[in-house]
């Protein structure tokens, strides 16, 4: 029984570890207006060099809960061209991912009285995945393996944006490419197919004083098992007349075939003076680990600095000016 109980909680924990490197979590950092977050095709879409650096904390009360740092930055180096670069670690339990996504992207006009723009854009990924076995079953002569297991992959990325005026809508493909697992052959577990596919759109309302609101969904949908879901978002803007603006929101997630049963629900909130940004959101979990833990939090700081504007309305700013 002892050697049941091992297996079946090491079972669990690689499962649950596959399916972190299915992705890496989404929450609402991409609100922290970062949608580069989750599309390459924004990558030099606005100021020259637009830094931002999350911290996110999952299920807060819970030993070993999934926790994540990110950096996210891109600048254009172009009137019509802009790059970006990503480095991220995320921790679940005694598993870790660790990696960096390289992103191109190019604009173009549609329409230049209409203001209609059609971005495209690709990333280069190499991720890290590691278990941590020792910690898993300390001091267990019987168990077989006792050494860390580590791979390392590549993969790609390839992205869609129409903007016309303030409408948005953008398509996306992560992990384009199959993954090659011949090295773990003995692990039926193990997935190949990390393709997922995600949808952005949203529409920025102009009201008076200075101000807006912006409603916006976010779908995703795992080739893997035919899951899904979508984020339900609106984010009310205030500016000043140095466009300094604060902001507030809230997002509420559901699987898509639980429409009424919703997965996170919280707000958030968040401000940018000068140069510096600084962003806050909270959501809390509602799933059969609510009563154990205080939800989860995250912290999104910024730099938009260098600023200079393109000669291409394709390049500016989604964000008022």
């Amino acid at each position: 029984m002892k050697k049941i109980a091992i297996l079946s909680f090491l079972l669990l924990t690689v499962t649950s570890g596959y399916s972190q490197e299915l992705n890496l979590p989404v929450f609402t950092q991409y609100l922290a207006d970062n949608p580069f977050v989750i599309s390459p095709t924004y990558a030099g879409i606005g100021d020259n060099l637009r830094i931002r650096a999350n911290g996110l904390t999952q299920w807060v009360g819970i030993k070993d809960a999934p926790d994540n740092q990110s950096i996210y930055g891109d600048f254009r180096i172009a009137d019509r061209s802009g790059v970006g670069v990503s480095f991220y670690n995320d921790k679940n339990g005694n598993t870790n991912q660790a990696g960096a996504k390289f992103s191109f992207a190019h604009h173009l006009i549609l329409d230049y009285y209409s203001k209609q723009y059609l971005s495209f854009g690709m990333s280069y990924n190499i991720n890290t995945f590691s278990i941590d076995i020792a910690n898993l079953v300390p001091n267990n002569p019987d168990f077989a393996i006792t050494d860390d297991r580590k791979v390392s992959n590549n993969n790609f990325d390839v992205g869609f944006l129409y903007r016309k005026d303030n409408f948005y809508l953008s398509l996306n493909a992560n992990n384009i490419l199959n993954k090659d697992i011949d090295q773990f052959s003995g692990y039926k577990i193990e997935p190949n197919l990390l393709r997922n596919y995600q949808v952005y759109t949203g529409y920025v309302i102009k009201i008076p004083n200075w101000a807006e609101i912006e409603p916006s969904a976010y779908f995703q949908l795992f080739e893997s098992d035919g899951r899904s879901s979508t984020d339900l978002n609106i984010k009310y803007r205030k500016y000043n007349r140095d466009d300094d603006y604060y902001w507030v929101g809230m997002s509420y997630r559901f699987l898509n075939d639980q429409v009424l049963k919703p997965l996170n629900l919280g707000p958030m909130a968040g401000f940018k003076k000068s140069i510096f940004y600084f962003g806050y959101s909270y959501q809390m979990t509602f799933n059969e680990m609510t009563a154990f833990n205080s939800g989860t939090h995250m912290i999104t700081v910024g730099l938009d600095f260098l600023q200079g504007i393109s000669d291409c309305p394709c390049t500016q700013s989604p964000v008022h000016d």
